[in-house]
């Protein structure tokens, strides 16, 4: 691989089938879009079955670490697995539910319940202490053992009541700053090119190309 980050996406690997750690058919989808986004031909697999992993760490770096071993232990050693471990912090809650924003409602991982009790929770919140970010951080672990980590943030504030269709999980409350739509209203290119993934994907892809 390159060097030099800075050279045209033609220095970026090329046919590359990195296998990510989820189920997620949507996930798996939007990491293909900024992947087809910033080319060099990478294509991105959800698994078909994941194993059980203890998000147990209390840091998002953590947690996907593990997620990316333990996908990494169930296949053969020349493929590349990508893990994710995102979540949603709020000001007003101290930075929660953050890492344990997928079980914000309880064990049972629903994206509705979260978002409905997060929309509950900060209802009668004034919109001056709405504040909160989405964080990202990837673990890519190549078959020759090396690890890249990159992480990606965006900052933004909480709509009183979710609005938009796109995306997932707490997407329809949460509204970036500098735009006066919610990350489910925006179309996939431009929430792409501002998203916690997104920036993330977009550091992660550039030490590819630097290795």
């Amino acid at each position: 691989m390159a060097s030099d980050a800075g050279r045209t996406q033609s220095t970026a690997p090329r046919s590359i089938l990195i296998y990510l750690a989820t189920t997620n058919a949507h996930k798996a989808s939007e990491f293909q879009a900024l992947a087809d986004a910033t080319g060099g031909g990478i294509r991105i697999r959800a698994v078909s079955q994941m194993p059980a992993v203890p998000e147990d760490t209390g840091t998002f770096i953590g947690n996907a670490r593990q997620k990316a071993r333990a996908v990494q232990a169930l296949l053969p050693n020349t493929a590349w697995v990508l893990a994710d471990d995102s979540g949603i912090c709020v000001d007003f809650l101290g930075g929660a539910p953050g890492v344990e924003s997928a079980y914000f409602a309880g064990p049972q991982h629903d994206s509705t319940a979260n978002l409905n009790k997060l929309t509950a929770v900060m209802q009668a919140v004034p919109l001056g202490l709405r504040g909160a970010s989405f964080r990202c951080v990837l673990v890519l672990l190549g078959p020759d053992g090396r690890e890249y980590v990159a992480e990606g943030r965006c900052d933004g504030t909480l709509r009183l009541t979710p609005v938009g269709g796109h995306g997932f999980g707490y997407d329809p409350l949460f509204e970036p700053i500098g735009y006066t739509a919610t990350y489910a209203e925006l179309d996939q290119p431009t929430k792409n090119k501002i998203s916690h993934r997104g920036r993330a994907w977009a550091k992660l892809l550039t030490q590819l190309r630097s290795s």
